[in-house]
């Protein structure tokens, strides 16, 4: 097929019925790029021959010296079947883990897959994430079992045996699928099952069969089978791939059997009976080839047998004449058999036929798109479809319709932002010249060069004459200088804007043209807000009042992606992927775009690789700090998944998601956005730190007392008493802090209490509901009403009910009840409890209650409030950076169990005391809402009096700060009172290798502090798959490590996985003769936990106790002297 002009595609993108959005997915290295090679190969973009090797689609320099896909990139293709002309939008995309944030923009915007998987290795970790990506997209995925050469020339398999293998290959992609299925399936039953017990009141137990939901429902759609016609066998790189449609048709006419019957019969267990002359069932039982290993596999391993392995040219003759086949002579001759073999299958068995038809005949087109997708693209954050603005609800016909008329709402998803070299826009390119053109620019040439003749004439006449001041020369000086100012503004010009941004998008609905004007909806906008404040049927060319998260932008150009190539286009209708320019200065890294403001904000892609590894970047040269600024505000747009921050020491930190990640972007850094040399720090390892339940044994497995503990409280208080008078800083022996304010005015004692495992789980994974749930607070106690939908309540009621079972026991009764704030940040997974007696605040759950607080009660709440955040904001600080090396806490339970506020005139006195209650000396006086915040008046009025000439700001005044500043104090030192420990950032390690490097791989783990989970072996392969956790601060030069010891034979995919707490006491010191010989000065083995504190704590320039020496003097023996 000859190479599609773009008036033909242009025409071609007007039928969304014919147009297939798909991505292409798989593992690292299973032939992805390779495969694409062969699909552009079919419309003559390149030649078939360099398929495989040029990697078309992997535009960068460094994805072609690393071999691997960084950038997912996009490429329109034209394929025809029959009397249909289809439109297939195609999008390569990286198999690394560290580049899953590629995958999640590229599936977004299809509505199929092509799930690659390699025929040898199988289904790989990565394979799992990208069918799991597809499953939660609802986009439908087709299957290409690729390298099937690996299995006759490396594995010497048979084609029974290669048989075997592609049915457990199936078995296991099946699998994913079927849990996938199975849980999806088992939400809705559990769904459902929650409502009829909210609708009914059952008593008694409840036994509920898990299994019904799934007996209902029919998967036979979603499993990959031959004989559905969604999965094709295939060898990329030799050029070859078929369905078994292909072979039975083939077949139908030449044995003269049905073909509906031999497609159903070609996969499985049949064998032909040549007696009989007909298929039967039973080849397993009865010893009989299957079919499929008869009339396929057979063919291709005699085909391999005669080309490559014994290249018998009178078997390759008969071969090409039995399947009339022509191959030009030089093939025929060439030294490389695998030329013949490539020349030989694409004519006979082409790949990019096979894939494209399966493609155009089982993926659905952009009119197909399901309702249930539609709705999970609609329903932002935690509010459900039903619960949108009716306007809003209307939009979901738009998708459905797909339309392309004018009155239809133009409904846009940016997924993310791509650098494209300004030169390489089409508007930029040179175009070629006419021959008018061309004759000007000669004559205009000859011109310029008489004149530069004769000016050098008239030069060299002057110099004879030694007329220095010759007013010809001058002139001409003058006139080369003016013809020089402008060219270096142009360069000056054009080196200030090297790089632009086009948005990588997809039409929904309407038609998108040049030089449109739209709104652009941030994550954050609210379509009912947006609706309230703007005037029914407004457009975005209107002059409107400023709503929040929606801004107005022009569309300056579009263009279609064609991989490398971008092409100009004025409009794009609905259903289809483009490139959009003009949106960088309005849109992050994704947004949604629309004509009509009642569309909500799409659903935010699901990045399954968090960014964990950090580095500081600096300039080589201070002076270029606001290009390395500038550069790094570019990266962080160009990129779905850097993170650019500046933390608090100044420095600039870039977070990436692994090592490969972190090098990608500091080349980009440098040779694109900030174009100077850079410097970056080694990186900066996360911690956390937590507290534990008293050890019984120490680090030599010896059983511990009492000792330790008092040891550490005795340590503690010798602290306390450096910093503070004993006055102010009391520890008992039960670890109870109690800390006084500088002024005498308050006193606060602080607990601290290490969390259950599963409670700090819950917390770290429920961040954005707490975060709700503060914003819901905040909103009632400044008065505002705040629309909350129902699956939000429901939501926060569930996190309720399981913190409430998951806290169980004497210590823990009414814990969620006291729940008073949560930290750092007020959403981190560290807690704060009021133990107060008579200290009875607004619950953290009245949202859920939405009790009437008027009246007397209400007055006194609002006093109280003023009071809580000074003890909030302490906590807050606590929490964000502990004492250990100032990191965050978490896991910690915080418990405030007294709180004494003593008036200013009697400062030992206590006010709990004296007046029995907090309500009642709150009560008692008649004091205004603008009493000191701090102090608690008695129920004398002369008191009273002197408190209502209190000043009115004192809330924010010193007092409030001391007591921000002593509960901060009293938090540190509570958790200093408790065993410390440190918890490290960890990997899931997923390492594939043969059997003989399996003893280095343990090797470079064991090195590297790595545990090993466990391991399995692949069935029909050598391979072992060895699953391991790596501390975060172990990982970095792991992947090269291990793959130098195991010569290229292992390879590691990392993704973070959990923190660990470091079972080491980075506190610990050794006291008897064996300890000192483990952990001693010159010990054999280091504490781990202490050398991670010691190295963030030089990091951070904070004191570390070691030896320094300073004055070494060189070692001398007896017999030198040197």
């Amino acid at each position: 097929m000859g190479h599609p002009s773009l008036d033909r595609i242009i025409e071609l993108q007007k039928n969304p019925a014919n147009i297939r959005n798909l991505c292409i997915l798989a593992h690292v290295d299973h032939g992805k790029t390779t495969l694409a090679d062969c699909l552009v190969a079919s419309n003559g973009i390149i030649s078939s021959r360099q398929a495989g090797k040029l990697r078309y689609l992997d535009s960068r320099e460094d994805e072609q010296i690393r071999g691997i896909t960084m950038k997912s990139s996009a490429i329109s293709l034209h394929y025809q079947e029959g009397d249909k002309n289809f439109l297939l939008n195609l999008i390569d995309s990286p198999g690394h883990v560290d580049f899953s944030s590629e995958v999640s923009t590229a599936v977004r915007l299809c509505d199929g897959a092509i799930v690659v998987v390699d025929a040898v290795e199988g289904v790989c970790p990565q394979t799992q994430v990208v069918l799991r990506q597809a499953w939660l997209e609802n986009i439908r995925p087709v299957l290409v079992i690729n390298k099937i050469d690996r299995l006759i020339m490396e594995l010497k398999f048979t084609p029974q045996e290669a048989y075997a293998h592609l049915q457990k290959i199936m078995e296991q992609v099946n699998a994913v699928t079927g849990t996938l299925f199975t849980s999806s399936v088992m939400e809705e039953q559990a769904e459902k099952i929650k409502e009829d017990q909210g609708s009914e009141t059952q008593h008694g137990e409840q036994v509920y069969d898990w299994s019904a939901g799934l007996e209902e429902v029919d998967d036979s759609h979603i499993y990959f089978s031959p004989d559905q016609g969604n999965v094709v066998f295939a060898s990329a790189l030799d050029g070859w791939g078929f369905s078994i449609q292909h072979f039975a048709l083939m077949y139908s006419e030449r044995m003269g059997i049905n073909p509906e019957v031999l497609l159903k019969t070609l996969w499985g267990d049949f064998y032909l009976n040549a007696k009989a002359k007909k298929i039967m069932k039973g080849a397993q039982v009865k010893g009989k080839k299957p079919l499929f290993v008869q009339l396929v596999l057979d063919n291709i391993w005699s085909l391999y047998d005669a080309v490559v392995t014994r290249r018998d040219k009178e078997k390759v003759e008969k071969v090409l004449a039995s399947l009339d086949v022509k191959v030009m002579a030089r093939d025929s001759r060439h030294s490389d058999p695998k030329v013949l073999l490539s020349a030989i299958c694409s004519q006979w068995l082409p790949v990019s036929q096979a894939v494209l038809s399966m493609v155009c005949n089982k993926l659905p087109s952009p009119l197909h798109i399901a309702a249930e997708r539609v709705e999970k693209l609609m329903s932002v954050g935690v509010r459900r479809f039903d619960t949108l603005p009716e306007r809003t609800q209307e939009l979901k016909n738009a998708f459905l319709q797909c339309s392309s008329n004018e009155n239809a709402p133009v409904i846009v998803f940016v997924s993310k932002m791509f650098a494209v070299d300004t030169k390489a826009l089409p508007e930029n390119k040179q175009r070629p010249l006419t021959q008018e053109e061309i004759a000007q620019r000669r004559e205009l040439a000859r011109q310029r060069h008489a004149e530069r003749m004769a000016a050098e004439q008239i030069a060299t006449v002057g110099q004879q004459n030694h007329s220095v001041n010759n007013p010809v020369d001058i002139q001409a000086r003058g006139q080369y200088k003016d013809e020089m100012e402008p060219q270096v503004l142009k360069e000056s010009k054009a080196e200030e804007q090297i790089e632009t941004f086009i948005a990588f998008a997809r039409v929904y609905s309407g038609v998108v043209k040049k030089g449109q004007r739209i709104f652009i909806l941030a994550p954050k906008y609210d379509p009912a807000q947006g609706l309230s404040m703007l005037p029914e049927q407004c457009s975005p060319s209107d002059s409107l009042p400023e709503v929040p998260h929606l801004s107005c932008c022009f569309i300056e150009n579009i263009y279609l992606l064609m991989g490398r190539e971008l092409e100009e286009l004025e409009e794009v209708p609905s259903g289809n992927v483009l490139g959009i320019k003009g949106l960088e200065d309005v849109i992050l890294k994704s947004a949604t775009i629309s004509t009509t403001p009642a569309c909500p904000p799409f659903t935010p892609l699901n990045f399954e690789a968090s960014p964990i590894v950090r580095v500081a970047i600096e300039p080589k040269h201070p002076s270029e700090m606001p290009k390395l600024v500038r550069g790094m505000r570019l990266l962080n747009q160009a990129d779905p998944c850097a993170e650019v921050l500046i933390q608090e020491t100044g420095e600039h930190v870039l977070v990436t998601a692994g090592e490969v990640h972190l090098q990608r972007c500091l080349d980009d850094l440098k040779d694109r956005f900030a174009k100077i040399e850079i410097s970056a720090s080694e990186p900066i390892i996360p911690f956390r730190e937590t507290v534990v339940r008293p050890p019984k044994v120490d680090m030599v497995n010896e059983d511990l007392g009492k000792q330790q503990k008092v040891a550490v409280i005795h340590q503690v208080k010798e602290e306390g008493s450096h910093g503070r008078s004993s006055e102010t800083l009391h520890v008992d022996s039960s670890g109870l802090v109690t800390l006084t304010t500088p002024n005498k005015l308050a006193t606060v004692s602080v607990r601290a209490i290490p969390l259950p495992q599963e409670v700090t789980c819950l917390l770290e994974n429920s961040s954005a509901l707490i975060r709700t749930l503060e914003q819901v607070n905040m909103s009632l106690r400044e008065g505002r009403n705040l629309d909350i939908s129902v699956k939000t309540l429901e939501a926060i009621a569930e996190f309720k009910a399981q913190l409430e079972s998951m806290l169980q026991g004497r210590k823990w009764r009414n814990a969620v009840e006291q729940i008073w704030a949560f930290g750092p940040r007020r959403c981190g997974p560290n807690i704060l409890l009021n133990k107060l007696e008579g200290y009875h605040r607004p619950s953290l759950w009245q949202c859920l209650c939405r009790e009437d607080t008027s009246g007397k009660d209400g007055a006194q709440a609002k006093m109280i409030r003023e009071f809580d955040n000074s003890i909030v904001s302490g906590f807050q600080l606590a929490t964000l950076s502990g004492p250990m090396c100032e990191e965050p806490l978490m896991g910690v339970c915080f418990s405030i169990e007294r709180w004494d506020l003593q008036s200013s005139n009697s400062p030992h006195q206590n006010a709990f005391e004296e007046s029995g209650t907090f309500q009642e000396a709150l009560g008692g006086s008649k004091a205004p809402e603008s009493i000191n915040s701090l102090e608690v008046t008695s129920t004398e009025p002369s008191q009273a009096k002197r408190c209502q000439e209190a000043t009115p700001a004192d809330c924010y005044g010193p007092v409030s700060g001391q007591l921000i500043a002593a509960m901060k104090e009293a938090c540190r030192h509570a958790f200093q009172a408790q065993p410390q420990r440190l918890m490290a950032a960890m990997y899931t390690c997923e390492i594939m290798a043969t059997a003989e490097v399996l003893g280095r791989v343990y090797g470079v783990l064991g090195k590297r502090e790595g545990r090993i989970l466990h391991e399995e072996m692949k069935e029909g392969t050598e391979i072992f798959i060895v699953k391991a956790v790596l501390p975060v601060a172990e990982s970095f030069g792991f992947a090269d490590e291990i793959r130098k010891r195991t010569s290229g034979l292992a390879s590691p995919q990392m993704v973070f996985s959990h923190w660990e707490v470091i079972s080491s006491d980075p506190y610990w010191v050794p006291t008897t003769e064996e300890e000192y010989l483990h952990f001693g000065e010159k010990a054999d083995s280091t504490n781990q936990a202490l050398k991670y504190m010691n190295a963030v704590r030089r990091r951070k320039g904070l004191y570390v106790e070691e030896k320094i020496v300073e004055h070494a003097e060189k070692q001398r023996t007896l017999s030198k002297n040197k």
